[in-house]
């Protein structure tokens, strides 16, 4: 079983293996969703996305820090049914959860002031699409915060397949510049990108 798993580390199964990480007491420490929440300013009716929502990690910090709609978009159901009952939980009625695949998000153009894709772009291949939609859901003046863990050394079946240099690389490619760059932890960057 542990084998068949394996095979299925990408791709909608991705979560799978995650979860214990994504809600982990030791990625809360290296990055608090509040503090990533306060790189930018983030107007109170503002319209965010966290893309790849997975267990709604930064979507419900950031529903409770605005008042404007925050969009969760996931592949897996089950990762989109754990945000509403927390949603639910906290009487969250800003949290709008929305089944989509990566390259086909299902909202209009030029509605998004911030989108979070956290720990997610290095899963998508071909990336430059995927961008290309992200950027296109911005505002003119919005913000695009993506975060990733580049492993140092090692060779580790869950690490990235794009570091810093190369993620840079493909932020400029779809046509957006990078503003701002953070480094949390040993192992975590945050670049912060807006239309160019």
């Amino acid at each position: 079983m542990m084998a068949h798993e394996h095979n299925h580390t990408h791709g909608q199964h991705h979560h799978k293996g995650k979860i214990s990480y994504l809600d982990s007491p030791k990625r809360r420490a290296e990055l608090p969703p509040e503090k990533l929440l306060n790189l930018i300013p983030i107007k109170q009716n503002a319209a965010i996305l966290d893309f790849g929502a997975g267990t709604g990690y930064f979507s419900i910090p950031a529903a409770k820090l605005i008042e404007g709609p925050v969009y969760s978009l996931d592949l897996d159901d089950s990762m989109l049914e754990m945000i509403r009952s927390k949603a639910l939980k906290e009487n969250l009625s800003n949290v709008i959860t929305v089944q989509g695949l990566h390259d086909e998000i299902p909202l209009p153009d030029k509605t998004i002031d911030v989108v979070i894709a956290s720990l997610v772009l290095h899963e998508i291949q071909p990336l430059l699409p995927t961008l290309m939609q992200l950027k296109d859901v911005l505002k003119e003046d919005g913000y695009l915060v993506c975060v990733e863990l580049e492993l140092k050394g090692g060779s580790n079946r869950n690490a990235p397949r794009i570091n810093l240099a190369g993620m840079e690389q493909a932020l400029t490619d779809a046509g957006l510049r990078i503003t701002e760059k953070h480094f949390p932890s040993d192992s975590l960057y945050i670049l912060i990108a807006q239309k160019a």
